[in-house]
Formats: C-alpha cells, sequence, structure tokens
C-alpha cells in the first residue's frame, strides 16, 4: 500500500418521487454516501443507502468510512478493506469506488476486470403496499412484464388476486420483508402457487425461519433479511431455494459476487436486489445481475432525479450502465 491518493467522503440526501411503503416501513428520501477516490489523475466512484433494519443510517456508514480514510490514502486495495471494515453501506461504497478506480487505471471496463459477459437485462418492477384496487391499478400502470408486489400480513391473497387479474400476462414475486408467520406460509403458499407466483421473498422474520428447514413450500422461497453474506449462506441454504443478494448486505461487488457462485454452485437460484439508490448505486448490480434467475434493479426510478449518466429502461430493458457513470 504505497500509492498516495485523494479520498471523499460525503451523504448525500436523494427524495423519492412518492412515498413507498413495505411492512413496518414508509420510505420518502434515501441518505446515500458517496464516495470518491482519486489517484493518478481519475476518480473512482461508489455509493451505498446501508441496510436500514440494521440501523445504518448515511451518518453511521459516514463515520465508518471515514475510520478507513487513512488506509485508502495509503493504497489501501479491496481485500485490506474486508479486513478493515464489516460488510455492509460503508464497505460496499468503497469497494465499488476501488472497482471503478481498478477499471479506470487499467483503462479497461469491469467486464474485462470480472470476466463476466453483459447481456440483456430485464427488471422487476415494484408495487407498494397499498389497498387491493390501488395496488392493482399500480401494476396495470407498469410498462414491464416482470412486477414484484410487498406485501404484509394483511389482505395478502385479497392483494394478489386484485393483481393477477389487473396483469394475467405478468411474471410476478412477491416480498413479504419478515411480515408473516410460518402458518400464515403454508395456508397461502399454495394459493399462490394457483396464482402463478414464481417466488415468495423473506416471508418469516430473520432468525426465526427455522421450520423452513423442514418445509417443502409450493412456491421457491427466497432468502434477503435471512442472508447478508457468504457468512449465513450455509444456514440459509438448508431453508431457501432463492438468495437475495444485495451489494449493501454484502458489503461490495466483491463478496457479492463470492455469494452468487456459492449459491450457484450448491444449485440455488440468485436474485439481486437493491436499497433504492441512483444509478452509481445499480451499476455494479447490474453485474450481479449476469448470474441471475431474478433482478430488481428499480431502485433509481423512483427518485425524483438521477446521476447523470442514468441507467434507462424500456418495458423492462435496462440499458447497459456507461462506463461514464460507473465501472
Amino acid at each position: 500500500m504505497n500509492r498516495k491518493r485523494e479520498v471523499s467522503l460525503s451523504v448525500e440526501s436523494w427524495e423519492l418521487e412518492s412515498p413507498f411503503k413495505i411492512t413496518g416501513h414508509v420510505f420518502t428520501k434515501v441518505e446515500i454516501l458517496h464516495v470518491g477516490i482519486s489517484e493518478n489523475g481519475v476518480t473512482g466512484n461508489g455509493e451505498a443507502t446501508g441496510v436500514y433494519y440494521l440501523d445504518e443510517t448515511g451518518s453511521s456508514i459516514l463515520a465508518q468510512a471515514e475510520s478507513a480514510r487513512d488506509a485508502l490514502v495509503k493504497g489501501a486495495n479491496r481485500e485490506a478493506i474486508c479486513g478493515l471494515l464489516p460488510a455492509g453501506g460503508a464497505r460496499n461504497a468503497i469497494d465499488c469506488a476501488l472497482w471503478d478506480l481498478e477499471a479506470k487505471l487499467a483503462n479497461k471496463k469491469i467486464w474485462e476486470l470480472t470476466g463476466i459477459d453483459p447481456t440483456d437485462t430485464h427488471s422487476f418492477f415494484t408495487v407498494g403496499l397499498d389497498s387491493p384496487e390501488v395496488m392493482a391499478e399500480k401494476a396495470r400502470q407498469i410498462d414491464s412484464n416482470k412486477i414484484k408486489v410487498k406485501l404484509d400480513g394483511k389482505l395478502p391473497l385479497e392483494r394478489m388476486t386484485a393483481i393477477r387479474a389487473a396483469r394475467p400476462d405478468a411474471e410476478i414475486i412477491v416480498d413479504v420483508n419478515q411480515g408473516w408467520t410460518f402458518e400464515q406460509l403454508q395456508d397461502l403458499a399454495p394459493r399462490f402457487k394457483e396464482l402463478g407466483i414464481s417466488m415468495i421473498e423473506q416471508p418469516l422474520p430473520r432468525g426465526g425461519d427455522e421450520a423452513l428447514e423442514n418445509y417443502h413450500s409450493p412456491v421457491p422461497l427466497c432468502a434477503d433479511e435471512s442472508c447478508l453474506d457468504t457468512s449465513e449462506f450455509e444456514q440459509a441454504a438448508r431453508r431457501y431455494q432463492v438468495i437475495n443478494i444485495k451489494l449493501d448486505k454484502t458489503g461490495g461487488l466483491t463478496e457479492a459476487l463470492a455469494l452468487a457462485k456459492k449459491a450457484r454452485e450448491r444449485g440455488l437460484e440468485v436474485m439481486v436486489g437493491n436499497m433504492v439508490g441512483t444509478s452509481l448505486a445499480m451499476a455494479p448490480g447490474f453485474v450481479v445481475a449476469q448470474l441471475c434467475r431474478f433482478v430488481d434493479l428499480d431502485g433509481a426510478f423512483y427518485l425524483k432525479k438521477d446521476r447523470e449518466p442514468p441507467i434507462t429502461c424500456d418495458q423492462g430493458k435496462l440499458s447497459q450502465p456507461s462506463a461514464a457513470l460507473w465501472g
């Protein structure tokens, strides 16, 4: 670590177009940690929102990132940062900035660095919690045939029946955000199979899903809150058929790719998700998306504005991130 760098750390507030509701939370804005690491006249950028259910905030992940500033200035690489910081938002923003910096210094694209080939990538678009009628109308207006629906313990079947009637053409997955009991899951999973639902994400609370080890769901179950990174994979693999990878959980693209590799080698399906953020957060997620059965990278489209140049979308198909944005 003998390189001299300049490091910029800041927290930015980005407003959502409208309030977004999930189990137990309503979001109106996101606080984003932005990291810039400059070397030899180029700057690598990364951002992170943090993991809200682990009590991460903009100020808390900024403080974590500050603790690594001296090491970064002295030239710390991604491996060194993994030893300095725990998985979470701060490490994610730094890890992604280091990937971006590495690509720019080598005059290569992220695809050359990772050995992953980009292909057409279609994202699910999310319907937040509301009445069955409002959710059905929102689903009807989505310009994509891939829809993700937020649910809680209230009226789940009524909501999904209305949405399926509104969008018989769509592939639909649901995200319960830990909002059901095991009894509810046992009752609803067969009904959701009849509705043609492709996957149920995180039906039970993190730390309260041991019953899934002896349960054979008629609809594949996905671990989100129950699998943060590779350290939790073995337990999750006994309980779920899909792993949702989010860079804020894994602490960056480096660990995300390692988790995707573990899941695929075990024969599990992989999903990539997001904690909402600008296109700068979605771009490294786009790399993971190439390895995934389910892609949920719609976060930037819920903001009032985005970074330039943004990732764009046409009928659910995401544009490949520009190297001017990241990677």
